[in-house]
């Protein structure tokens, strides 16, 4: 019975149900309906585009309708221009893809850059359909300008023939956007929704994934308004508008958000009853639909696919996967893993670091500590980035970082973790690490594996950390202390040579503080790790600490050994002016 309820086979059972339901629907339903719902399909794909971009990678897009406008013109056109045979229709399927394509890349290239944001791509989105629609009336009988292009000739079938095959392209793409999207590496994409940052400092290149991502979901949308032209024998400017690609965000929105499911009944239910509604209430019908949406998303904020799902029980959730220890890597032949030179960084006339310069070595745990804005959260930035720095020169285990962004570090051997845990709140704590361990041990985009590797220091922190039996749940959920740990085996998961952590034990009880601290130097003692660990608690600084840099006013006033350090009265005047610094004063 379990083998029944696989991932894959659920899935393959739904397909099944939903084309038999699709190829005995044109028997059941009139004609009127069905010729409704053909058109209706071609636009349920659109939308599934949609969600799989806003509701699983966290991008809100209005651009999707300029993609189906593509299509819908490509074909539209060759059919009118050129001819309907077989090199047209090559030619027409050729131009869907191929423009969509590239139009998708620059978008892409405009929207996705390190340091963007998704309201930025969001707002070139919105502005793509605007140029489409303003050049299609700009092309005169090429495009037919504003009253587009009809009476073309297209493929002879029959309105049953249609329906089936819309129906069934709609289940096929559902079905294969579910299988990736809940796939091992399919889960990444809601990495990228919860935790872009984190993304970029595990090794992934968000830029190249999210336009990689664009591009496939331009294609799909393009060759369904293809479709959508080829069935209507019309392409019109409403095709590739901006009020059409608001009604796919409607849409989605209003089956449920990051379901899939929820974009096809939603696309469906919003044709089907604007087709009603307009004809026996032709004034007031967008205000009905209107209302609808917005008493919905007020009821229903998770769309009606989400309130269902707090009413029947929900899909069984799959068994936490099997830890095992993954073979270790060899370690850089080096001794020296960081070394920085004259850094600095400005924000204007303000000079937050001035002239920084230190080295760190294999298996030294070193610490920073000074004041409130004394530079170190910048100097842990400039070492993770590249792009942070405004001088200087920085070198991870004798590679220079130059202007490179974190994820180029990661393969240098770098880790980072944040102040805040910085983790993924929506995906399973096992799915967490195994994002994290993604460049190590490439993962599969049709399935789930039974089996998480992680290297031997990742297994210490999780099973010392009190995560071993909770693999399956939500990270979300989890106390600040795990989620703490959790960030801490992610880190640990890459197999760096030199870990940055920003106040890992801000907020964690005096239990767990002594838990971390001993398992931090275990690591760098068995691992021979090397640790940079920016920290407020100088009591913990002394337990730990191998080494300790004090940063004061953007510069090193110290560098030495925790007992030079500690007991040096220029560090008792930069904390409490004279007294003898403790945990409270400290922080």
């Amino acid at each position: 019975m379990p083998d029944l309820l696989t991932p894959r086979r659920r899935i393959a059972l739904a397909a099944l149900a939903a084309g038999l339901l699709v190829v005995v629907a044109p028997w059941i339903v009139d004609t009127y309906t069905a010729s409704i719902l053909a058109r209706a399909f071609f636009v349920a794909i659109a939308a599934l585009t949609v969600d799989v971009l806003w509701g699983y990678s966290g991008v809100l897009t209005f651009g999707q309708s300029a993609f189906f406008g593509i299509g819908a013109y490509a074909l539209a056109m060759t059919f009118t221009h050129v001819g309907f045979d077989a090199g047209g229709i090559a030619l027409a399927f050729g131009l869907a893809v191929i423009v969509a394509g590239l139009v998708a890349a620059l978008v892409g290239w405009l929207s996705f850059y390190h340091g963007s944001t998704p309201l930025y791509a969001s707002v070139v989105s919105l502005v793509l359909p605007i140029v489409l629609v303003q050049l299609i009336y700009a092309g005169g009988e090429t495009t037919g300008s504003s009253s587009g292009l009809v009476g073309f000739q297209t493929f002879d079938l029959d309105l049953e023939t249609w329906f089936r095959l819309a129906g069934l392209a709609t289940v096929a793409v559902a079905a294969a956007g579910y299988l990736l999207l809940h796939s091992d590496a399919g889960r990444i994409l809601a990495a990228l929704r919860d935790n872009e940052a984190r993304c970029s400092y595990i090794g992934i290149n968000v830029e190249r994934l999210r336009l990689g991502i664009l591009v496939v979901c331009a294609i799909v949308a393009a060759l369904a308004g293809l479709g959508h032209a080829a069935l209507g024998g019309v392409a019109a400017p409403e095709n590739a508008s901006f009020v059409f690609g608001t009604q796919l965000v409607i849409m989605v929105a209003l089956g449920g958000r990051g379901t899939l499911l929820g974009a096809v009944l939603g696309a469906l239910g919003i044709e089907l009853a604007s087709a009603y509604l307009s004809g026996s209430l032709p004034f007031i019908w967008e205000l009905i639909v209107g209302i609808a949406f917005v008493a919905v998303i007020v009821l229903f904020p998770a769309g009606l696919i989400g309130a269902l799902r707090r009413l029947i029980p929900g899909d069984r959730a799959d068994a936490a996967p099997r830890l095992q220890t993954a073979a270790p890597l060899p370690r850089a032949d080096r001794d020296m893993m960081v070394e920085a030179r004259g850094v600095t960084r400005q924000f204007g006339s303000l000079a937050v670091l001035n002239g920084v310069s230190f080295s760190a070595r294999r298996g030294e745990l070193v610490s920073l500590v000074g004041p409130n804005g004394a530079g170190k959260t910048t100097l842990i930035r400039c070492l993770a980035d590249g792009l942070e720095r405004t001088g200087g020169e920085i070198s991870i285990v004798g590679r220079p970082i130059g202007r490179l962004p974190p994820h180029r570090l990661v393969a240098f051997g770098l880790g980072r973790k944040f102040q805040a845990a910085s983790v993924f709140n929506t995906l399973t704590v096992a799915d967490c690490l195994r994002i994290a361990r993604s460049r190590r041990d490439p993962m599969s985009w049709f399935d789930r594996s039974p089996v998480l590797s992680l290297p031997q220091a990742a297994r210490q922190v999780i099973e010392g950390g009190g995560l071993g039996d909770r693999l399956g749940d939500v990270a979300g959920d989890l106390s600040h202390g795990l989620k703490q740990a959790l960030e801490l085996a992610m880190v640990l998961a890459l197999e760096p040579d030199v870990v940055l952590l920003d106040e890992p034990t801000a907020g964690l009880t005096r239990a767990e503080r002594s838990a971390f601290g001993a398992i931090l130097t275990d690591l760098v003692r068995r691992e021979g790790l090397c640790v940079l660990l920016v920290e407020h608690d100088l009591d913990f600084v002394r337990e730990i600490s191998s080494r300790i840099i004090v940063l004061h006013q953007g510069q090193i006033a110290l560098d030495g050994t925790v007992e030079q350090v500690v007991n040096a009265p220029l560090v008792h005047e930069i904390y409490t002016g004279g007294h003898v610094p403790t945990a409270e004063t400290a922080s």
